[in-house]
C-alpha cells in the first residue's frame, strides 16, 4: 500500500509555535514498542530493574552531563515505559566558533543553540536502545525495534501540576497492578 495523506496523516501532539527549548519543567513518558516489558519487573509495589532497565536508569543520570542546561528531577523506569521530568534552565554555555571559508572576505560565526526537549528524548532513546542492542548481540538474540515511535510531552505550568506529577511518577511502581497498558 503506499501513501495515503488520509490515512497516513498523523497529528502532532506539540502544542502549535511553543518553544521547546525554553526554560520550564517538562514531564515526559516514553513506551517500549508493542509495550514489551523491557526494563524489568515490578515485585510488591517496586519497581526491580534488569540490564536494560540499568542502563535506561543510568543514561537518564547521565543526560545532565550531556546537555548544560537540563537539570535531573523525578523520574521512573517501568517495565515498558519510562517517566520523567525534564527541567530546562536558561543557563547554557553558548560558545561561538568562526569558520573562515576559503575566500578573505567571508566568515561565517557559528553558535550551539539550546537544544529542545526533541533533542533530548531522542538522544536518551538512541543511547539507550544501541546500548541494549548490544546486550541483546551478546547474547545471540535479535532486539526488534525497542522504542515506539514518539513520546508523550506535557508542558507543567505551575506547582501544583509539578507536585501532582512528581507524585504520580514516584507512586507509578505502586499503582503498575492498577495499570491497563501494562
Amino acid at each position: 500500500m503506499g501513501y495515503d495523506p488520509l490515512l497516513h496523516h498523523r497529528r502532532s501532539i506539540r502544542l502549535k509555535g511553543f518553544d521547546y527549548s525554553s526554560a520550564g519543567a517538562y514531564f515526559i513518558t516514553i513506551c517500549c514498542e508493542d509495550r514489551l516489558h523491557r526494563f524489568g519487573k515490578v515485585t510488591d509495589g517496586e519497581m526491580i530493574l534488569n540490564d536494560c532497565g540499568m542502563i535506561a536508569y543510568n543514561e537518564w543520570h547521565n543526560l545532565a552531563e550531556r546537555f548544560l542546561n537540563f537539570e535531573l528531577d523525578v523520574f521512573q523506569i517501568m517495565p515498558n515505559h519510562m517517566h520523567g521530568i525534564i527541567v530546562l534552565s536558561d543557563e547554557i554555555v553558548v560558545g561561538a566558533t568562526l569558520a573562515v571559508a576559503q575566500k578573505e572576505s567571508e566568515t561565517r560565526a557559528t553558535a550551539r543553540v539550546a537544544p529542545t526537549i526533541s533533542d533530548i528524548v531522542g538522544a536518551y532513546k538512541s543511547i539507550v536502545s544501541n546500548s541494549c542492542l548490544d546486550l541483546f548481540k551478546l547474547k545471540n538474540k535479535t532486539m526488534g525495534k525497542f522504542w515506539q515511535r514518539n513520546y508523550y510531552e506535557h508542558v507543567i505550568r505551575d506547582e501544583n501540576a509539578y507536585n501532582n506529577i512528581s507524585n504520580y511518577i514516584l507512586n507509578n511502581p505502586k499503582k503498575w497492578d492498577e495499570d491497563k497498558f501494562q
